[in-house]
């Protein structure tokens, strides 16, 4: 009985694992859209921008600035977090082949 709870325990840390696994990869993936995505905005505003007098701006000069750091602030911030994410998902896979070791040896199927 002890044996067979042993196992069932293994089989969930295993499955825990991979959620893991699943959900790093998920989100390195969401990090490469939303840096393109930040880009692809910064492009696009200065072509929108491109041709239009600056006096006509006027009220909208205030904020680029702003914009424009806020952006790059968060891009920066997806970079660090890009930079530290390999790491991450080489020690989440080790998990899940040790896991899956594990699970084996127990019998598991």
């Amino acid at each position: 009985m002890a044996e067979h709870a042993e196992r069932e325990a293994a089989y969930f840390a295993l499955l825990r694992a991979r959620e893991e696994l699943d959900a790093l990869r998920r989100y390195d993936e969401y990090l490469a859209d939303e840096r393109r995505r930040l880009e692809r905005t910064l492009r696009e505003e200065a072509a929108l921008r491109d041709g239009i007098a600056t006096r006509m701006r006027r009220v909208l000069r205030g904020s680029d600035t702003e914009l424009a750091d806020a952006v790059q602030r968060r891009l920066a911030l997806l970079e660090d977090e890009r930079e530290r994410l390999p790491a991450r998902i080489a020690a989440a896979e080790a998990f899940v082949a040790e896991c899956e070791r594990h699970h084996d040896v127990l019998g598991g199927a």
